[in-house]
């Protein structure tokens, strides 16, 4: 193993090590000359190792840091709230992919938010920038070898539902999967079952109890007026989406649209973590010919600074929540 370097700033730790790549294997192909690509469970267990042995804490919890959480700073974000951090590049961390997207920090960060320990991933991968689905999935497999049981996913996100309002926290209660009816599915190709089983049930993907509690919490910051729950769709990108399309996920009960979350959730539920996921309203879908309104990266990003500070409080008590009725089960 390359030297580490240690970097210690604010009594944060920052690793810096040099980056060792293993081999992408391919699947027993399917007799047609296609196979599917992926890295075995060996192969991200060796990744999982390599983290494990430069982190002083077990994560139970893994959050994934979208628009308005930090994907795109630091300054006020979740991310910078958690305490006796270690961050980690992702483009040190053996597998990995690198995001392409402008201003992504690209880090994971490992420490504790009240005390709960937790892993934040401080930008997430999009299949816009070219990843096979199965790759921007990667990290969440890797949390679970890392002991990752509940995982939080956020997102920015078109409002298609016309009562929801710019600034708007959705609570994801179901999606529609249209990536998967184009044939594209995080799961495909051949199965190994110390991930999870070949045919693993979608009915229950968010958790019912997080929902259940996600709405008291509102109540008890006083921002019941601006959280919601409902469906979410995630398209390809990096487009954003046309009149035509937006009016027909419409009419199949879509509330939000976005290019995430969808497949993290299916790999999550496939080794058997429970998930909890929530969408910034960051836009209102432009669902008519007569407005000279377009969506824009620029509107997400501004929506994301506006609503971080209660973002912030918002997950950090439902990182709290979360363990507590966890910790109860057991």
């Amino acid at each position: 193993m390359a030297p580490i370097n240690v970097t210690v700033m604010g009594g944060r730790k920052d690793y810096v090590p040099a980056k060792e790549t293993l081999p992408e294997v391919d699947a027993e192909g399917n007799g047609n000359g296609n196979s599917a690509k992926g890295y075995s469970y060996e192969t991200l267990q060796e990744t999982a190792n390599f983290l494990l042995a430069r982190i002083s804490i077990r994560p139970t919890i893994g959050i994934i840091c979208g628009s308005g959480m930090g994907a795109y700073w630091k300054d006020g974000s979740l991310a910078e709230s958690i305490v006796d951090a270690e961050s980690i590049p992702y483009e040190e961390i053996p597998n990995f992919p690198i995001s392409t997207v402008e201003g992504h920090h690209g880090r994971l960060v490992f420490g504790r938010l009240d005390g709960v320990s937790v892993v934040a991933m401080q930008g997430r991968f999009h299949y816009y920038e070219g990843y096979p689905l199965w790759k921007c999935c990667l990290p969440v497999r890797v949390m679970r070898l890392l002991g990752v049981k509940t995982l939080i996913a956020t997102n920015a996100a078109g409002g298609l539902n016309p009562t929801y309002k710019i600034g708007d926290l959705m609570i994801v209660k179901d999606h529609i999967n249209m990536m998967g009816f184009a044939g594209n599915n995080p799961l495909h190709g051949p199965n190994d079952e110390r991930f999870g089983p070949r045919f693993p049930p979608m009915n229950k993907a968010y958790n019912y109890e997080y929902r259940k509690l996600a709405k008291e919490v509102a109540k008890e910051y006083n921002i019941e007026n601006i959280v919601r729950e409902g469906v979410y769709t995630c398209l390809g990108g990096p487009n954003f989406e046309t009149v035509a399309e937006l009016n027909m996920l419409k009419m199949v009960g879509v509330d939000a649209v976005g290019m995430s979350t969808v497949h993290e959730v299916i790999t999550a539920r496939h080794c058997d973590m429970n998930v909890f996921a929530l969408s910034l309203i960051t836009n209102e879908c432009v669902t008519s010919y007569e407005t000279d309104d377009q969506a824009n990266h620029d509107e997400v990003l501004d929506v994301g600074r506006m609503r971080q500070d209660i973002l912030r409080k918002f997950v950090s008590r439902l990182v709290t929540r979360f363990h507590q009725i966890d910790n109860a089960s057991l």
